[in-house]
């Protein structure tokens, strides 16, 4: 039982980390310079940088649960 708590720790503190970075980093950030293409260009830069960071995060709790199941099962 404490490796599905350990799994939901490290969930909920990824999705605040995840939630920190998308209003401190990706709140603020813009691309300028390029007239009209900038709102395009920073919206895209914005969605690219979410999907790494979901899929970065989504490995990460990948990694915790194997992690916790190999250490289940062999024990």
């Amino acid at each position: 039982m404490t490796g599905l708590f350990a799994f939901l720790l490290a969930m909920w503190v990824l999705m605040l980390l995840g939630g920190a970075v998308a209003v401190v980093i990706l709140g603020p950030f813009s691309i300028s310079g390029h007239g009209s293409l900038d709102p395009l260009l920073t919206y895209a830069a914005k969605a690219a940088i979410a999907v790494v960071l979901i899929s970065a995060w989504v490995f990460a709790l990948s990694q915790v649960k194997n992690w916790m199941f190999r250490r289940d099962l062999s024990s």
